[in-house]
Parts: C-alpha cells; structure tokens; sequence
C-alpha cells in the first residue's frame, strides 16, 4: 500500500509542486490537501493518512497548533507530521516539535531529500539528523522555554551512563551510524539504547528525545 500524504499549506502553488513530486512515486500517493490547519484537522477525521506534509504560519489555525491537535489522539492512530519551514520562521519550529511533530524540513529542500524524509517518518523515524536541524535549533535556542535543568526531570536519572551519552549525542543530530562511531559501539546496539532511551522516558521518537535534551538543559544550543 503507497504512503499515504496530505499536504498542509496555504499556497496552492507549493502545494502543486509537492503533489508533482510525490505523483512520480510508486510508493506514495496524495491523498488529500488543505489551505490551512483546520481544514487540514477536519479532513483527517474522514480521511486515512499516513504523513502530513505541514506548513507553519497559516490562516485560521496556524500548523503548531494543527500539529497538536492531530497528535492528541493514540499515537498507533494519529497519522507523522513532518513540518516545513523557513529560516525566517525558526521561533515556530521548536513548538513544532514539542506538539508532536516527527521532524522538519525546509521549504527549498532538494526533492530527494523531501522523499527520503517522508519514509522515514512514516517508518516511525524523525528527521533530526541533518544539518539543518543543528543550525534552526542554535538560531532559536533563545526562545526555547527555560526550565531548571535536568533536575527538574527526575526521569533522566532512569538512564544508564551509557544512555545518557548516547541521548546527548542525538540531542546533536547524530545518526544512530555516526554515533556508533563515536563511540565505538555497533549500529545495532546504539539503536538498541535508543530504544531503551525512548522506552524509560517515556517518548515517542528521536524528535521528542531531542526536545526533552535541551528543556532539561541536559545539552544546549551550540554543542557539538
């Protein structure tokens, strides 16, 4: 069965590109669109998809809020919301992800890259590795909510030593590859760790782990 996208976005003219881009895929297939988030929010209750394509600053009901809205209900049942933005939008793009977005890509993205993201999620990965994502987190650190460091999450001392270096490493965009290199470990058991990681706090994927990194103070903008 092709994914299943919608695309979320006030312009019609993006929003035909993108449809132009996913229609030469066999694997994907646009099920439906939207010009704003509550129209995107009233489709999805008669409308089966499986990644939405999500733009921020809209009319009506902007895409943070649309995004919290679909990722209210059972996570088995919501459908990935990967956000798409612009460098001038960066103040949106950390909310983005604390309402539950599975990751964010610019709005100029290559159109390879935009595939390879919207499988990803809708694997159940989150798009938080490239190098764009180090960059909007650095710009918009200072409007990330201030929070009284990682004492104030008792759950992180849950983790291992182990887990926590491996948690700040995502925290800094690293593939579950590039941390096994760093840490001389194989692929398979740092996906292992990530797994426990998400499993005793308590998270949904690697975008949620990332966020719960920086309000914690565990990591901060700028590390590498």
């Amino acid at each position: 069965m092709p994914i299943r996208v919608m695309l979320v976005d006030d312009q019609v003219l993006l929003r035909t590109g993108f449809r132009m881009v996913l229609a030469a895929q066999e694997d994907m297939e646009v099920v439906a669109e939207a010009g704003d988030g509550q129209e995107a929010v009233d489709q999805l209750r008669t409308t089966p998809v499986d990644v939405v394509l999500m733009d921020v600053r809209m009319p009506r009901l902007d895409g943070v809020e649309a995004t919290r809205q679909i990722c209210a209900g059972e996570p088995s049942e919501a459908p990935k919301v990967l956000i798409l933005t612009t460098f001038d939008l960066d103040e949106y793009a950390f909310s983005a992800l604390q309402a539950g977005a599975s990751g964010f890509m610019l709005k100029d993205v290559p159109p390879g890259e935009l595939l390879t993201a919207i499988r990803a999620v809708h694997n159940g990965d989150a798009v938080v590795a490239p190098s764009t994502t180090r960059r909007l987190i650095d710009r918009f650190a200072d409007v990330m909510p201030v929070s009284g460091g990682d004492r104030a999450h008792p759950e992180l001392d849950r983790l291992t030593d182990r887990e926590r270096e491996v948690l700040l490493l995502v925290a800094q965009g690293l593939s579950n590859g590039e941390i096994a290199a760093r840490l001389v470990l194989s692929e398979a058991t740092v996906k292992t760790h990530v797994g426990r990681i998400l499993t005793k706090l308590e998270l949904r994927d690697r975008v949620q782990a990332v966020v719960l990194a920086y309000e914690t103070g565990l990591v901060r903008a700028g590390t590498s």
